[in-house]
């Protein structure tokens, strides 16, 4: 039997304090809080939950904490205001560009698109001339 909570399907065969963390927004450390409040081992197998057990789960999960698409909402309306009020980590999220204060001179090539712009690349005029 396959648990679903908030939306996703637990892997039934990890440990059911690991198998938490595959919602979004919940880690491993808020996994061990839940297990805490329901009083569930969390030694056990996904797949050996009995259905109370997932029950209380699912309540405490869905009721206490915000995750998996209210989180998603709320995030990508924290990006769109930082981009509305035009400030430098908006600006950054607009041109697709590291936000944290990254280096870009050498690194983030998968966020920029692999671009490597090096001495004499694209001009194919002056190669022809020799």
């Amino acid at each position: 039997m396959a648990v679903r909570i908030a939306g996703t399907i637990l892997p039934n065969d990890k440990r059911v304090e690991i198998g938490l963390t595959y919602i979004l927004g919940i880690g491993r450390k808020l996994s061990s809080e839940v297990l805490a409040k329901t009083g569930i081992d969390p030694n056990i197998r996904v797949k050996d939950l009995s259905e109370d057990q997932a029950n209380s789960l699912r309540t405490i999960v869905e009721k206490n904490y915000r995750v998996e698409g209210d989180l998603r909402r709320e995030v990508a309306g924290n990006i769109k205001r930082l981009k509305e009020i035009k400030c430098h980590r908006g600006l950054r999220h607009a041109k697709n560009l590291p936000v944290r204060g990254q280096r870009t001179k050498t690194n983030n090539r998968t966020v920029r698109g692999n671009v490597r712009r090096t001495m004499g690349s694209g001009r194919k005029d002056a190669a022809q001339k020799t």
